[in-house]
């Protein structure tokens, strides 16, 4: 008999650690056991402790574990293969199950618990095949100490889904490293509450957060159907897809790995515009990723677009683009549209062009310095040309205000500095003379553009809606008659479904846009933001703008990016001497990162003070060398080895010190680099380097961010000139700094190294 083979995901994610040799082996053995299971060079034997539960022979030294699921309709058996094990490593009392709350396949290592841990709970391993070698004598009893997780019972950890094999050493744990071990080879629920019960939540908070998002409905046998439980877990068919992302290493797998609480809102039905929230890390983006590719296959057959993904700069629309390409079919993915915001507004404002009316589109320091030079001109010296253009792009375009009289009348939310109305008189009558300029150079800022487009759109939206109404009003008859010639009969919306990734950054003018472009209804709106990550001083009220997302709003607090250590120094910056700042949340209320914790772990960041500029690329190059030999050696053989492309970046604070650091790192360190341009990296170099506005959204293994010293976060001069006249613009302008380094920090999976000269940042937790 013929077997199918499936791949659990943890599995997947060890085998990403093995030796290359030993992967293919494990291929060999996965076409053996597909032809017949029984073979005797396989070796297939179940184990004494689950019999549910077998162990197969890959080649002299590793082992897989396997679990019988039943058989299909073709008659062919179902196995999923748990683990891949060097013999020594396999142990008796290994097991699976099927989650109380999930209702998922589980598999409980308890080989990598600590023995301490395991003496305590009373439990002792037996390995399969014993080592002829006399075994070590057992640890000594460690002294008494206090469990970590105080106040929580046997019977609260089953109630919330943790495995049965982990309970009782669970509530043995005395400390944080004792966790790691135990969750090391947990399952991903168990793993879940653990750490956020020892990070200080209370039982409701992770029943309602962690248990509450995956529980489903099981029958009263549910424990006795594996078959059943397979269908419900995320597992992997063995093919030569996966093959080559084994090969590749697990970066490229985790950029896309959806977590089973992220999949609830990723295959939920909304009625209307839904947004999920949460700090770095915590999966928005995959979130949004697999959201398309979800709505993708709901599509009735066609060739047609009708799916948006857009996001709010060229080089994340890249990234974007490459991740999804990985998630769905080519087929598929021609059906969606991605693109960044101004290209879409660009488009817009093209359909409309008016013969001999084009504009050259500038960005804001150009059209400032018009300003400033009509200021000169004018001799006025009451207001300040950042005010004035600020006042001009959020409040005059982010409104849409035409007339002095909207002007008056118009809310200033979020602008600091009030202003009377003799004021407003005397700003309006600037910032008019300012308009006129611009159309008469030609001018137009990425602001009018959106601004414009929203209104067309808008105007496109309002016929539709017309012709809609009227042929209701008429008892659905065709409007043949009514429609000729005004190519009314050919108006639709033109997407059934937007996904709007890092939508913190996007203006009113863009809401405005997205709103039109697709019809109010079921799943017309999904949006993935995080204000803390908000680097651009675009702040809006999404009510405002005709998307309303009450009792549609999602928040992860759970990072699968960032480590523990990693977003323990990110933390420190956006909170200032322990006290949380204030953010808002896109709908007229706060938002915090209350809960906010990640289940990785990894090394310290490296906060490294040097005595100049020289000395810090110095310091870098040699970090950057080091990171390097890692990668391409696997760690010194203990792991995969990779190309380093694409894992490790150079994040510098300034737009001067990029050239300086590639040059350095090219001359002086004879490694090759990449520019991050707004079309994403220039070139194949193996370390990638830009601005921390180019990293907005992006992730790398290991980061480097240069050059964090005061005076450059924040600037010197800017907060310098509204700490006495504008305060409220002075605690915006930090905030806008905080988060702009808070961004620049949670790049980094695995190793952060940040470096300055002179003196720190005083965000910096030195």
């Amino acid at each position: 008999m013929t077997a199918r083979l499936s791949l659990y995901q943890k599995a997947e994610q060890e085998l990403y650690k093995l030796d290359r040799s030993v992967k293919g082996k494990f291929y060999d053995f996965c076409h053996r056991f597909r032809e017949d299971p029984d073979h005797p060079g396989l070796d297939l034997k179940p184990l004494k402790g689950d019999g549910r539960v077998f162990r197969a022979r890959i080649d002299p030294s590793y082992r897989a574990l396997l679990a019988r699921a039943g058989v299909d309709d073709k008659g062919q058996e179902n196995w999923l293969v748990i683990a891949v094990r060097h013999r020594k490593h396999v142990y008796e009392e290994l097991s699976v199950a099927i989650n109380r709350i999930t209702g998922e396949i589980e598999f409980v290592d308890l080989s990598v618990v600590g023995g301490s841990v395991l003496q305590r709970a009373g439990i002792t391993l037996t390995p399969t095949e014993p080592e002829p070698a006399p075994q070590p004598a057992p640890e000594p009893a460690p002294a008494v100490a206090e469990p970590l997780l105080t106040g929580v019972t046997a019977g609260d950890l089953r109630d919330l889904g943790v495995a049965d094999q982990l309970i009782d050493l669970a509530l043995a744990v005395t400390g944080s490293d004792e966790l790691d071990q135990l969750v090391a080879g947990a399952p991903l629920l168990s793993k879940d509450i653990l750490y956020g019960l020892a990070a200080g939540m209370s039982l409701d908070e992770v029943r309602k957060e962690i248990t509450a998002p995956v529980k489903v409905h099981l029958g009263q046998d549910y424990e006795q159907d594996l078959g059943a439980a397979l269908a419900r877990t995320t597992v992997t068919t063995i093919d030569a897809d996966i093959q080559a992302a084994l090969e590749e290493g697990d970066f490229r797998a985790w950029k896309v790995f959806l977590h089973p609480t992220q999949a609830k809102l990723v295959h939920r039905t909304y009625n209307g515009p839904a947004r999920v929230s949460g700090g770095p890390g915590t999966g928005k983006t995959i979130v949004a990723l697999h959201r398309v590719e979800h709505l993708a296959r709901q599509l009735p057959p066609g060739h047609n677009k009708p799916i948006l993904l857009t996001t709010f700069t060229k080089n994340l629309t890249t990234d974007l683009r490459a991740r999804l390409a990985s998630l769905m079919e080519p087929e598929l993915l021609a059906r969606v549209e991605i693109a960044h915001i101004d290209q879409l507004a660009a488009r817009v404002l093209s359909e409309n062009a008016v013969k001999g009316a084009a504009r050259q589109r500038v960005y804001d320091s150009a059209a400032l310095n018009v300003l400033r030079q009509l200021l000169l001109e004018l001799d006025e010296r009451r207001w300040d040309a950042e005010f004035l253009y600020e006042e001009w792009d959020q409040v005059l375009l982010g409104q849409s205000i035409g007339n002095r009289k909207a002007y008056f009348d118009a809310r200033r939310a979020g602008r600091g500095r009030s202003v009377t109305r003799p004021e407003r008189a005397q700003i309006w009558k600037i910032l008019e003379q300012f308009t006129a300029r611009l159309d008469t150079e030609g001018l137009e800022t990425w602001g009018q553009a959106a601004e414009r487009a929203a209104r067309l759109e808008m105007e496109r939206d309002a016929k539709i809606r017309a012709r809609a109404e009227h042929k209701e009003a008429v008892g659905g008859k065709d409007l043949i008659h009514r429609d000729d010639g005004s190519g009314m009969r050919f108006l639709h919306h033109r997407y059934r479904h937007i996904v709007v990734d890092e939508a913190q950054d996007l203006r009113a003018a863009h809401w405005k846009m997205l709103r039109a472009m697709v019809a109010p209804g079921t799943d017309d709106l999904f949006i993935a933001g995080d204000t803390h990550q908000r680097i651009y001083d675009q702040q809006v009220t999404l009510g405002t703008v005709g998307i309303h997302i009450r009792g549609r709003s999602s928040r992860l607090t759970l990072s699968y990016r960032t480590t523990k250590e990693i977003l323990s120094r990110a933390m420190q910056v956006v909170n200032l001497n322990g006290k949380k700042l204030a953010y808002d949340d896109l709908d007229d209320s706060t938002d915090n990162l209350d809960g906010y914790r990640s289940v990785l772990r990894g090394p310290v960041p490296d906060l490294v003070p040097c005595v100049s500029w020289d000395d810090e690329l110095d310091r870098l190059a040699a970090t950057l060398t080091a990171w390097r030999e890692e990668i391409t050696t696997g760690n010194g053989g203990t792991g995969p080895r990779r190309d380093p492309r694409g894992s490790i970046a150079v994040c510098v604070a300034e737009r001067d010190m990029v050239s300086q650091v590639m040059f350095h790192l090219a001359t002086k360190a004879g490694i090759t680099v990449a520019e991050l341009t707004k079309d994403g990296p220039k070139g194949d170099g193996e370390v990638h380097v830009g601005t921390m506005h180019r990293f907005k959204g992006l992730e790398y293994q290991k980061l480097a961010i240069v050059g964090a010293r005061d005076g450059v976060i924040p600037r010197t001069a800017v907060i310098e000139r509204y700490r006495t006249t504008d305060p409220q613009r002075c605690a915006r302008e930090e905030l806008r700094a905080r988060s702009l380094l808070f961004v620049a920090a949670t790049r980094a999976r695995d190793a952060l190294h940040i470096s300055w000269h002179h003196k720190p940042s005083p965000y910096l937790p030195v």
